[in-house]
């Protein structure tokens, strides 16, 4: 019979008696046509393995940013670096350095004049990269250098409609520059006071400016105000704050953040406007709640073949919603032969005529890549992808296993005598509802060309409450359909 619930989210309790299910480096991906094998609803596949393409400096990726021109700018270490895909390879320059090696960095781009700017700000003071069209020059350095005075303690910045704005640490103040301008007056700046909180974080999204407080949200707008632009508009108050400046991203419209507010925290939220949509499962709240350092936790997100990906970093976990499904999976890395959250800390799209890559830029080293479906390892190192199913039980009665059957893309091994020649895929169990597990029993998944393969355990022995547990190493792609389950029911 069909195993129902095979191809399903990551949903991993406190308790797992309850639910132990894990989606660990796949994701279910809806079978659109309704006609697929068997009227199939969904299907797993392969999350993007790490293709390396830089390492230099040292440290950790702190951003990666894409300007209108495409130019591609990196925050590693202390350092500032631009780089550019010019067909065959990745061509790198270090620009400068920066007064900080850690802090969250924030960068924002306009075109003023003959003049392309961007700046960026480290929670300390600002910095301005100038790239002058007439004369092909570019140049780098903190403000003070190119004669403006820096918005101090500046952690957020975002461009709309011809404005710089700031937002400060440790306050509810927001500042604007001149219009078209890299000036900021000193006392062009406003309050966020619906609520008496500090400023957490700020995003444009649809020339809307967000302001995330600890406790509310406000939303600001351009009224063409000669005395000060951004007003706040009508019905642009929430009571529902931000936990994390990190948490919070944008995508097609949608903004993400981890909420808080006076009745308690660790909420992801989704809104499109001020209505905030809860999103989480209480499986991810209760990571959230359980992560000592959510304060610093990271998010970005991402447009891939249709799904609309928000990333969740967390100490010891990656969770990944996808808005195309509304389910949660999981990303990992394999680090001595355990899981930990994924590498990838801040991502920037970067296209041309003929390519297009999602950068992603490495929380733990110098390092940057290219999250590609292609590439099955991550810079080398194995992924782990593995599937937690839900509990089958039956009224707490003896279940008689008699086989288990993956229907899966098989004779996917790697041309030649290399490890994923071979590839094989490892069942375990557990009769005592996820607490502990059996020994792992492998399958062939089918060498090169031999796609008749059946992956099939028999004789898996008896349980009022099992839970199976299947893991690929393999540097293949994996494409999971279904499983087929034969189970006799006992009488007690």
């Amino acid at each position: 019979m069909k195993f129902n619930g095979f191809v399903g989210p990551s949903y991993n309790l406190k308790t797992v008696n309850v639910d132990s299910q894990r989606c660990v480096n796949l994701y279910p991906e809806i079978i659109e046509s309704s006609t697929g094998k068997e009227a199939q609803v969904a299907y797993l596949k392969s999350t993007p393995g790490l293709r390396s393409i830089i390492e230099t400096g040292s440290g950790s990726v702190r951003t990666i940013h894409v300007d209108p021109k495409g130019r591609v700018f990196l925050v590693i270490g202390s350092e500032l670096y631009r780089t550019q895909y010019n067909g065959y390879v990745w061509e790198t320059v270090k620009l400068g350095d920066f007064g900080t090696a850690k802090n969250p960095v924030k960068a924002a781009s306009m075109v003023i004049g003959d003049d392309d700017a961007t700046v960026f700000v480290d929670g300390t003071t600002n910095y301005l990269y100038l790239y002058v069209n007439s004369t092909s020059t570019e140049s780098f350095g903190n403000f003070a250098s190119f004669g403006y005075a820096p918005v101090v303690n500046a952690s957020g910045i975002v461009f709309i409609d011809g404005y710089f704005i700031y937002c400060q640490k440790n306050s509810n103040q927001f500042f604007v520059s001149d219009l078209n301008s890299l000036a900021v007056d000193a006392l062009s700046f406003a309050s966020s006071e619906g609520s008496l909180d500090n400023i957490v974080g700020i995003i444009a999204n649809h020339r809307d400016l967000m302001i995330f407080n600890e406790r509310s949200v406000e939303v600001f707008s351009n009224t063409g105000n000669a005395d000060f632009p951004f007003e706040r508009i009508s019905g642009g108050f929430s009571e529902k704050g931000c936990l994390a400046a990190g948490s919070i991203a944008k995508i097609d419209n949608n903004v993400f953040w981890i909420g808080r507010d006076d009745s308690g925290q660790g909420t992801v939220y989704v809104t499109q406007s001020l209505s905030p949509q809860r999103v989480s499962t209480h499986a991810v709240e209760q990571a959230i709640s359980n992560d000592s350092n959510i304060a610093n936790c990271t998010s970005f997100t991402y447009q891939k073949e249709g799904h609309l990906f928000y990333v969740l970093n967390l100490t010891d976990n990656t969770f990944v919603y996808d808005l195309s499904t509304r389910l949660w999976h999981e990303r990992a890395y394999t680090m001595s032969g355990s899981l930990t959250r994924h590498k990838a800390d801040c991502l920037g799209f970067v296209s041309g005529s003929n390519f297009s890559f999602h950068v992603v830029g490495d929380y733990d080293a110098a390092k940057v890549y290219v999250l590609d479906d292609e590439t099955y390892t991550d810079d080398g190192t194995e992924i782990t992808r593995l599937r937690i199913c839900p509990h089958l039980s039956n009224g707490l009665k003896n279940l008689f296993y008699k086989s288990l059957q993956i229907d899966m893309e098989t004779g996917i091994g790697l041309d030649g005598g290399v490890f994923g020649s071979n590839p094989k895929i490892m069942m375990s169990f557990s009769d005592d509802g996820g607490h502990s597990w059996s020994n792992e029993l492998q399958a062939a998944i089918g060498k090169l060309g031999n796609y008749k393969t059946r992956v099939l355990w028999r004789r898996l022995g008896r349980s009022r409450d099992k839970v199976f547990k299947l893991k690929i190493t393999d540097p293949v792609p994996v494409t999971i359909l279904s499983a087929e389950i034969d189970v006799e029911v006992g009488v007690s």
